[in-house]
């Protein structure tokens, strides 16, 4: 199992993205990108929501970035 090491400088950026609520764009790996506010993660994954409320599950093996927007 993997351990979610809050210690990292790219796990606390994320909290903080998730703490402040900023809105973000997640690019991802397959040249697609999602905009909206990250509202939690864990080691697997971020749970989006987007401008639409919808809440989507972007799996952190397919990030390419994240970007404050």
């Amino acid at each position: 199992m993997t351990v979610f090491n809050t210690g990292f400088p790219s796990i606390r950026q994320i909290q903080n993205f998730i703490k402040n609520k900023t809105p973000v764009e997640i690019g991802l790996i397959t040249n697609q990108s999602e905009k909206g506010i990250i509202l939690w993660q864990d080691q697997n994954c971020f749970c989006l929501q987007n401008n639409n409320k919808e809440k989507i599950l972007i799996w952190t093996q397919s990030l390419a970035y994240v970007k404050s927007k």
